[in-house]
């Protein structure tokens, strides 16, 4: 059986962008209508496509406003969608995060907030405590993708350094019951780490914040580090959250399950390998070419297969040179690198929202082939992967896999076939 590896790898990441599509998963979790007035409020790469997937299931009124980040959006009719910068906030984003707090003041016990939250809230809803700027939460940003620190570290210390996550958006909307429909981005699924949880508050505490900041060691200005050790978040346990709901509507795990559903159906046998791997990319891609290697070469195990994998990788970039690229790309150069010479196996990583860190390529396609032919046109892969430049390095070959925005997202997507 031969398969068109590429063309196999793509149908799979399909099928687990559209399990992670909102439209079904909402209505599952539909909130019987209020009493009283119903208001939406939304954040993240997927808000516009949870807004226009909610018009469609809700069939009353509501007064709806979601911030999603620049660029072409999925039309919704009742729904005002604000423009935000993601993965560094913008001024768009510090007024979109005030409008969202202003749109849930004022209500009663008899009113209902539905809160559409998916990944990358935390860069569109920059709201700093008060006396700083937002180039101080930028400052933040920064530091915090430049140090390596998985997501959950950095959305505890975001969550300590805001006005509007860590359950404080919900705290506003108070006495209102708040029902929060998460499409997760986060290793585990905890929602409270989704966007930094603009609407639901978790325990950690200012304590654990300096712990994360020294662990990782995170080079903050001292008056933000001053800011995060005495800032005091919501409490989970607290009277004001008690009515809410939390619900997680899609997940890398679902994703991950129908391509293995989808494989299945073109006779290709799915293996899931996790679907929270978290862990520096590069080290992460040499992972996942050394179990290829071991599928690929003992022949006590059925072909063709495929790997699969969910999680999100990190790049530690600190004070170094870098270039073009994204997580998923640089995991992929490094697997392609330990996968030289070995014939039949095509691999793909990318991000189930369509963009991979600074460029507009979802992420990349590599094969046994891959090294030799980035040093046939002139490059060296090492360099490339030293510079974390992958995105050049693929580029160069013509290897980059576009997708476009998704409008949705549940993390990296990695599948390896072995024909």
């Amino acid at each position: 059986m031969s398969i068109d590896g590429r063309s196999f790898l793509t149908s799979l990441f399909q099928a687990a962008v559209m399990a992670a599509d909102p439209y079904d998963a909402i209505v599952r979790h539909l909130p019987q209508k209020p009493k009283g007035r119903t208001i939406v409020i939304g954040a993240g790469k997927a808000a516009g496509k949870m807004a226009a997937a909610f018009e469609r299931a809700w069939d009353g009124p509501f007064e709806g406003l979601v911030v999603d980040r620049h660029g072409p959006l999925e039309p919704c009719r009742q729904t005002r969608i604000l423009h935000a910068a993601h993965p560094v906030p913008d001024a768009a984003g510090l007024h979109a995060a005030q409008a969202l707090m202003d749109h849930v003041e004022g209500l009663t016990k008899d009113d209902l907030v539905i809160a559409l939250i998916s990944g990358g809230g935390s860069a569109l809803l920059p709201a700093p405590p008060q006396g700083f700027q937002l180039a101080d939460e930028i400052a933040l940003n920064e530091a915090l993708l430049a140090s390596g620190a998985p997501i959950s570290a950095m959305n505890v210390l975001r969550k300590h350094f805001s006005r509007i996550k860590g359950g404080r958006l919900a705290a506003r909307a108070y006495p209102a019951q708040v029902v929060s429909l998460i499409v997760s981005d986060v290793p585990g699924d905890h929602p409270a780490l989704v966007a930094s949880g603009p609407t639901v508050p978790d325990a950690s505490n200012a304590a654990e914040a300096m712990r994360l900041i020294r662990d990782y060691r995170i080079d903050l200005p001292q008056a933000v580090i001053d800011a995060i050790g005495r800032e005091k978040a919501p409490n989970p346990s607290d009277e004001i959250f008690r009515r809410n709901e939390v619900h997680v509507i899609a997940s890398a795990r679902v994703s991950l399950d129908a391509a293995a559903e989808k494989a299945r159906g073109m006779g290709v046998e799915p293996l899931i390998l996790s679907d929270c791997i978290e862990g520096e990319a590069k080290d992460i891609g040499r992972m996942h070419a050394a179990l290829v290697r071991e599928f690929a070469q003992n022949g006590s195990f059925a072909r063709p297969l495929v790997l699969l994998s969910g999680g999100e990788t990190t790049v530690t970039i600190g004070h170094g040179k870098y270039g073009k690229g994204g997580r998923n790309s640089e995991c992929l150069l490094s697997a392609a690198m330990d996968l030289q010479g070995l014939a039949q196996v095509t691999g793909l990583a990318a991000d189930t929202d369509g963009i991979d860190g600074s460029e507009s390529n979802a992420g990349a396609f590599c094969d046994g082939t891959t090294a030799d032919r980035i040093r046939a046109a002139g490059g060296d892969a090492r360099s490339f992967l030293a510079d974390h430049d992958a995105w050049s390095a693929f580029d160069l070959i013509g290897d980059l896999f576009v997708s476009g925005p998704t409008g949705t997202n549940v993390n990296d997507f990695r599948a390896f076939l072995i024909d």
